[in-house]
């Protein structure tokens, strides 16, 4: 949008113009801002954390050689990095509201790559709220972080590889792995280990994970139904197809796989089909100029985001129009072609039991931030209508953990939210607008600030 547009939609003016901006820098979005550097055009790449790498790569602490080379790549291009910056509104198409370390930052673009990735899917059940009940992918970074676990009694449960590296990293670090529990049943699990045969990058992980937990409690087909303590959690009792047990924890580790963070896309506008969203060949989504790489459009690991974010890269950057662009990218597709079986058997192989959905009692807690339970949400029919008539999904989180429970637990699809998509405060919203009063927060979805 010009200068002169975004003056009569009463804007103020973009101070960050870019021809392609990619929204999140983990895998996905650094390799499709680089290859939208690589062909020519301006590049700017925004993401809430301090430092590039996403949740993958976490700043430069992995030791991942290709992370290594695009982090290299990045840093001696002329992509504009944005840290602590997320994206608040999406007013007018081809602009964007963002807070950047708390202070408003507005965006023209003309092409965007969505790589916002996913997060865990916590489910509730009783005693999910202890304290020391983490997610299993967040307790790895408390961990890598600083957090002292050696020589605690760590529980790691739920589904998917997800539960095999945080643990193996939880193990390296001192804490000691009772019991990895998987609620997929053990011919799931042998048949997805089976999918990825051929992949030799995918059994050399597998067997790096099983050196690293060699030792480690396993069990397959059990989930957790309690945990129990009083001050912080003491145990967690499991149960399978015959039988009910508890074991003595320190701490409790679950994810039962993940979800894509829809947020931004659903706020645009473009088409969810299964929970994903919708992209052509290109990883254009509904809306013409608007791409998706990444978890955002498909659970598949890293290779798979790697491969989608430098074809939506090339794509943004307008090089779909070199007769020669096809060409180069021929082995992007190929390898996203090899990647999307590999995360078709994945999402097969740990597809969630039904039993699952009892887990949570009637005055189970769904909604930390409000304390909404189950028994306030039972007999509402969607989302929507259970927001009118509490105050579910209102809180800091703005529905990010209760929205993905309530989708399995419920059947309720994600439906789009009104601005803004994180928590912010009336100054925030009175300065961005310019007015130098206090901006009411937008209907639907106040702030909690």
């Amino acid at each position: 949008m010009s200068a002169s547009l975004q003056h009569r939609a009463g804007l103020p003016p973009a101070v960050s113009p870019a021809s392609v901006v990619v929204v999140g820098a983990g895998p996905a979005g650094m390799q499709a801002a680089w290859a939208a550097a690589s062909s020519g055009t301006k590049v700017t790449l925004i993401d809430a954390n301090p430092s590039l790498g996403g949740q993958i790569w976490r700043g430069e602490q992995s030791n991942s050689s290709v992370g290594a080379r695009l982090f290299e790549k990045i840093r001696k291009s002329n992509i504009r990095f944005l840290s602590g910056c997320q994206v608040v509104d999406a007013p007018r198409p081809g602009t964007l509201l963002c807070s950047a370390n708390g202070e408003p930052e507005w965006i023209s673009y003309d092409r965007m790559v969505i790589a916002t990735g996913a997060r865990e899917r916590f489910l509730p059940f009783p005693g999910w709220t202890l304290p020391n009940v983490y997610g299993a992918g967040g307790l790895q970074a408390m961990v890598r972080g600083g957090l002292d676990l050696r020589a605690k009694r760590v529980v790691v449960c739920g589904s998917g590889p997800l539960l095999l590296s945080a643990a193996a990293t939880l193990r390296e670090h001192g804490a000691e792995i009772p019991l990895i529990a998987e609620q997929a049943p053990f011919v799931h699990v042998l048949r997805f280990a089976w999918a990825f045969r051929h992949l030799p990058s995918r059994v050399l992980e597998a067997i790096g994970l099983g050196k690293r937990l060699f030792g480690a409690g396993y069990r397959s087909g059990c989930y957790p139904v309690r945990a129990q303590g009083v001050d912080r959690v003491q145990s967690v009792t499991l149960r399978n197809s015959t039988q009910e047990w508890s074991v003595r924890c320190d701490y409790l580790a679950c994810s039962f796989g993940l979800v894509p963070n829809l947020e931004l896309p659903l706020l645009l506008g473009c088409r969810i089909d299964a929970g994903f969203v919708a992209v052509d060949d290109w990883q254009e989504t509904s809306v013409p100029g608007v791409y998706c790489a990444g978890e955002v459009a498909g659970i598949g690991g890293m290779d798979q985001a790697l491969a989608e974010g430098e074809i939506a890269g090339l794509a943004a950057s307008h090089a779909k129009a070199d007769p020669g662009l096809r060409e180069r990218a021929s082995p992007r597709f190929q390898e996203r072609e090899r990647c999307r079986r590999f995360a078709s058997a994945l999402a097969a192989c740990f597809a969630l039991r039904p039993e699952l959905r009892s887990i949570a009692a009637p005055e189970t807690i769904v909604c930390r931030c409000e304390d909404i339970r189950m028994n306030q949400i039972d007999g509402h029919t969607s989302w929507r209508e259970a927001q009118l008539q509490t105050y579910l999904g209102m809180g800091h989180c703005q529905g990010r953990v209760c929205g993905a429970a309530t989708g399995f637990l419920l059947g309720w699809p994600a439906e789009p939210t009104g601005p803004p998509l994180f928590s912010v405060t009336e100054n925030f919203m009175a300065c961005a607008k310019g007015t130098g009063e206090a901006a009411p927060a937008p209907a639907g979805n106040p702030s909690k600030q």
